[in-house]
């Protein structure tokens, strides 16, 4: 609308969902969008996408995860190739994207009784949408004597091993899988599509066999994309092209996978960015927390206490502990006496006398 025929932006924000969400799942919820719009050669901003999922998913360290890719011309060219009707294309793709819900069974069952494909034609599909694994898949179908005789799988299979070649180069290759089950429910896509899961245990992504949901976290898919060539168009007043592709991470389910994650393992999430709390062993030593307090402050150093004239030690320690603060400065009679402050480790319980004048660089030490 604006005329923008390049960017590359992010933004953070608030959507809505019209349909019934399962578990993980919200009607309004926060997610990060990521795209690149304009007219770049092949795959390049594809491939710098699924190196940005790859990055935010090791970093978030939620486990082991898969990122499953396909392209839409690719899935269209072999709807076409078995036999399935053009004009069932959009309702056959919504079933194929189940596939990671529900077993093969009931997606071939759906398109036999509720999409009147004959029973050949589905069981010809079903050797196709149930593949998935590297670069030997996509090798496999450009010698497939059916699929090499449709233009478009063939365009789109090119892409791919292009695309291949540099998500090798980014060393980010080794967490995809193209996985022709992948059907992603929006229409709008025109290419290259993709989707992360988490995977339950340690299992390699090539060691998922036919999309083996045993092995794919409850979830579903916590960030996807693709490219979504003429959307924009649909916003110009004369109909102009700018090509698009991009990624959304889904934030608050990612938010409930580590909520879980750390329930399992029995730790307590860090709530707070603070460095150290100021603390008193004995009563009436408030007025020296807040000399103490204030020196830190102004040093730069995230500092807090409690707000009470008398508070117990153990409560400040547990207080510690829940929050998930690092450190503990804890002053009393004997630490104003020798000049010091008693520096405790939360974690080990370790303390050590810290002379007052060098605090502030042994907090900084500790913490950066």
């Amino acid at each position: 609308m604006n005329k923008i025929s390049h960017i590359k932006r992010y933004q953070i924000s608030k959507v809505y969902r019209r349909d019934n969400p399962g578990r993980g799942r919200y009607r309004e919820f926060y997610q990060c969008d990521f795209d690149i719009a304009g007219h770049y050669d092949p795959l390049l901003p594809d491939a710098e996408c699924l190196k940005i999922m790859y990055e935010i998913l090791s970093e978030l360290e939620l486990g082991g995860f898969l990122i499953k890719v396909n392209d839409r011309r690719l899935l269209y060219g072999i709807l076409a190739t078995c036999g399935v009707p053009d004009d069932k294309f959009r309702t056959v793709s919504t079933v194929i994207d189940k596939m990671d819900k529900i077993s093969w069974d009931k997606v071939r069952r759906e398109m036999i009784e509720e999409k009147d494909l004959s029973p050949e034609i589905v069981d010809r599909l079903g050797e196709y949408i149930r593949l998935n694994g590297g670069l030997a898949v996509l090798e496999h179908l450009c010698n497939d004597s059916l699929v090499s005789q449709n233009t478009m799988a063939m365009e789109a299979l090119s892409d791919l091993k292009l695309l291949h070649s540099y998500l090798e180069i980014f060393g980010v290759a080794d967490k995809v899988t193209f996985d022709l089950g992948l059907a992603r429910g929006l229409d709008y896509y025109t290419g290259v599509i993709y989707e992360a899961v988490l995977l339950r245990g340690p299992e390699e992504p090539h060691n998922v066999p036919d999309n083996d949901t045993d092995k794919i976290a409850g979830f579903g898919s916590i960030a996807a994309g693709g490219r979504y060539d003429d959307l924009v168009g649909m916003f110009d007043s004369k109909g102009r092209k700018v090509p698009c592709v991009g990624i959304s991470i889904g934030i608050e389910r990612i938010l409930s996978m580590a909520e879980r994650k750390a329930e399992e393992s029995f730790k307590n999430i860090r709530t707070t960015e603070t460095q150290v709390l100021v603390a008193s062993a004995q009563p009436h030593y408030l007025e020296e927390r807040m000399r103490l307090i204030t020196a830190l402050w102004s040093s730069g150093i995230k500092a807090e206490m409690l707000h009470k004239k008398n508070p117990k030690l153990l409560s400040q320690l547990q207080y510690c502990e829940k929050t998930g603060i690092p450190l503990v400065a804890i002053i009393g009679e004997q630490e104003l006496r020798d000049g010091v402050v008693k520096l405790r480790d939360v974690t080990t319980r370790e303390e050590v006398n810290i002379p007052r004048e060098d605090l502030i660089k042994e907090i900084q030490k500790r913490t950066s």
